[in-house]
């Protein structure tokens, strides 16, 4: 428990006078002021991350945290259990949407066994395994507090290894049948609503699975009674392995002062619990897209944030990820290739700042 205490204690604000620096070139650049919208923000916030105005990505990571989850066993998936350690296999050959949409980005890919129900024999996989699988968490903790706290360190262990090795830049991403539940548990927990708002159908449930998926989280609030004070808690009790993996990540990329990206509903589940652990780690944290599952948009008004993109993804895998990169990419060539007024001959003492008609 060393590593996640001294993590987050290590995490702090974000540098306010490179935003500063890097809201005044912004300011000075040959366009109606503020008309970049999102794409000035996310300068500005990379700014603030990085302690630089200028930044370039030239290294980038998606680390997918794979793992199952005991739930399952309620019915909650149109897929059985197996297609977790096929996908995974599946996504070290290259054939998987993540990592096809990361060779398009020349993104690398660190696929992990942080909690599959089975043995991986694969050296394209990370072998981190807490345990075979969570419990059903119908009938009780999906995992001790004890192999929370572990995992959760597996995933700052990841990321402090990644940072060191030179990324700039990592996403977050999983695979796990029953993910979307455990997630849509985990925002209930903190947002207080009904699995009837925060759940949905996942990849392809039936009505009557759907109504399993509802009842399973109910039922796992009621056995387990989480502290939502508690994020470590909310994890253990209906969380999963990958969720807590993630939330390592988040913390790391917050203590080692790097950006991160959230991927979709589940990587978002995680850093909903790794803000509530330490609100600093938001200001680290750009989300890529805004998920299909019915839940994503309560799990953004939990965090604070708005994502970038709505293409109507619930892929999952990290495959928003390599789509935020580019967005990143080209705001960062903007700050440091577009010209400021004053080297393009234009007098800007007639435009007004058009961010104040966002009221």
């Amino acid at each position: 428990m060393e590593l996640f205490n001294t993590t987050l204690e290590a995490i702090s604000s974000p540098e306010e006078g490179a935003k500063e620096e890097a809201k005044k070139r912004l300011d000075h650049l040959a366009k109606p002021i503020g008309s970049l919208g999102k794409l000035e923000e996310i300068v500005i916030k990379m700014a603030g991350i990085t302690g630089k105005p200028h930044n370039k990505i030239e290294k980038r990571n998606i680390v997918v945290m794979c793992a199952d989850n005991g739930v399952v066993a309620e019915g909650v998936s149109a897929c059985p259990q197996e297609f977790t350690m096929i996908l995974t296999e599946n996504m070290t050959k290259g054939f998987t949407g993540v990592s096809v949409l990361s060779q398009m980005t020349n993104t690398d890919l660190t696929i992990v066994d942080i909690g599959l129900n089975g043995d991986m024999n694969n050296s394209k996989v990370l072998n981190k395994k807490i345990n075979y699988g969570t419990k059903n968490f119908t009938k009780g903790p999906s995992m001790t507090y004890d192999e929370a706290i572990k995992a959760i360190e597996v995933g700052i262990e990841i990321g402090d290894s990644l940072y060191n090795e030179g990324y700039d830049i990592l996403g977050t991403g999983e695979l796990g049948i029953g993910n979307t539940t455990t997630s849509a548990a985990v925002l209930s927990v903190f947002s207080e609503f009904g699995p009837e708002i925060t759940s949905g159908k996942g990849a392809g449930l039936t009505e009557e699975q759907y109504n399993f998926k509802k009842n399973a989280i109910n039922k796992a609030l009621e056995v387990n009674k989480p502290n939502k004070e508690d994020p470590v808690d909310v994890i253990s009790k209906v969380g999963g392995f990958d969720i807590a993996g993630m939330c390592g990540l988040f913390l790391s990329a917050a203590k080692n002062k790097k950006p991160i990206v959230i991927d979709g509903f589940i990587s978002s589940s995680a850093a909903l619990c790794a803000v509530r652990l330490n609100p600093l780690v938001k200001e680290y944290i750009f989300p890529s897209h805004l998920s299909k599952e019915p839940g994503a948009r309560y799990m953004m008004e939990e965090l604070g944030l708005e994502p970038m993109l709505n293409l109507e993804m619930r892929l999952g895998e990290g495959s928003g990820c390599p789509l935020a990169f580019q967005i990143i990419d080209a705001a960062l060539c903007i700050m440091d290739n577009m010209a400021t007024f004053e080297e393009a001959s234009i007098n800007s003492k007639v435009l007004v700042d058009i961010r104040e008609e966002k009221e």
